[in-house]
């Protein structure tokens, strides 16, 4: 029945049976930390850490300060659909602007020894974020001046995305009356990174969905503090002494206990933040497209995971880099090195800076697939 030339195809048993011998693995592990080290969960100790100096929160400014790049954007995309601008002048000053998003928090982060890892982490995802909404809010304005001057008739959404003529007598934005800080704002916080004139929107809010999700969401970020203060912190505390020993043996044996934990808070992360946290913004924004991850976890190949698992920055990449370079008469071997590149760049620039190391750890791992 086992042998190659058996029809026998049917091995769910044995399926099941790893995944009872992963339970019972896993469980000892856990059983052994807490005999080891006791129950160190402690969420007052989290709390504490924002309420030490409730009067300055350097990261929270940051993120406050944000605003300022976002209304210098809108105000340049005004006086381009004006004409008082002229693209070559709109293109610098949208240079400028998405530089000085990338190089502020940095400086403000290195030169602040009070921003935490934690508190710098948060700020800095947040300037990429809007670093990626930013430029496609350019691009997509761009393509509608195009459009406009080689005399279309009317459009809807964007070049890359035309709408339909409405039949439900809905009103559908046009450019440039798509230039108003209430469009930009909703943008900003849409859990989206490609710009529209007219998004997908939902009838109403469902709030038995909003409140399911925001349960999820207070319910595993409990769940990720208490993990890695009861299973991560203790192993990261015992690695130093190998790491400084240059035991290499024992730097392993590190290496692969922490493994297992950190897979954990990865997926545990994964559902949180994909699945509770985007779908709770997108509900409350009445956001109709809820794509924001395929089955990932099915890939075959680095390329298959990559373009499932991260579905707003996919097709950022795919609309904003990828394409543009192709039309541009980049091979696709180049395209995609060249987006390999960027996402290294953003992975090691959320890593360092927070951690204030710069070793390209996150960059080699990145270029290395």
């Amino acid at each position: 029945m086992l042998s190659s030339a058996s029809s026998f195809r049917n091995y769910r048993g044995i399926l099941n049976w790893c995944v009872v011998m992963l339970i019972l693995s896993n469980a000892r592990l856990f059983l052994e930390n807490l005999l080891r080290y006791g129950v160190l969960v402690d969420p007052i100790q989290v709390v504490s850490l924002f309420l030490k100096d409730p009067y300055s929160w350097p990261a929270g400014c940051l993120v406050i300060g944000s605003n300022v790049f976002i209304l210098l954007a809108l105000y340049t995309e005004r006086k381009l659909a004006l004409g008082t601008f002229t693209e070559q002048i709109g293109l610098i000053i949208h240079i400028i602007n998405l530089s000085v998003i990338l190089c502020f928090p940095v400086v403000t982060v290195l030169m602040l020894p009070s921003v935490t890892p934690v508190g710098s982490a948060f700020a800095l995802a947040v300037y990429t974020i809007l670093f990626l909404k930013l430029y496609s809010y350019k691009d997509v304005n761009r393509w509608c001046r195009e459009r406009m001057q080689a005399k279309a008739r009317s459009l809807s959404r964007s070049l890359s995305c035309p709408a339909p003529p409405s039949t439900s007598g809905t009103v559908y934005v046009s450019y440039p009356g798509n230039l108003s800080l209430k469009d930009l704002y909703y943008f900003a916080f849409a859990p989206t990174l490609c710009y529209e004139l007219n998004f997908p929107r939902s009838k109403s809010i469902r709030m038995g969905f909003l409140l399911r999700r925001l349960f999820e969401m207070l319910l595993l970020i409990q769940l990720l503090v208490g993990l890695t203060q009861q299973w991560m912190v203790p192993v990261i505390q015992s690695s130093m002494k190998p790491l400084q020993e240059m035991d290499f043996s024992r730097m392993i044996e590190r290496l692969l206990r922490l493994a297992v934990p950190n897979h954990f808070l990865w997926l545990i992360f994964f559902y949180w933040f994909f699945h509770s946290s985007m779908n709770f913004v997108a509900e409350l924004l009445r956001f109709g497209d809820r794509e924001f991850y395929r089955d990932w976890w099915n890939a075959e190949s680095v390329t298959y995971f990559w373009q499932n698992w991260n579905i707003p920055v996919h097709k950022w990449c795919l609309r904003h880099f990828y394409k543009p370079l192709l039309r541009k008469g980049a091979s696709k071997l180049v395209s995609q090195s060249a987006v390999f590149f960027a996402s290294a760049f953003f992975h090691e620039y959320l890593v360092s800076v927070p951690l204030r190391m710069f070793r390209l750890w996150a960059f080699t791992g990145m270029m290395a697939q």
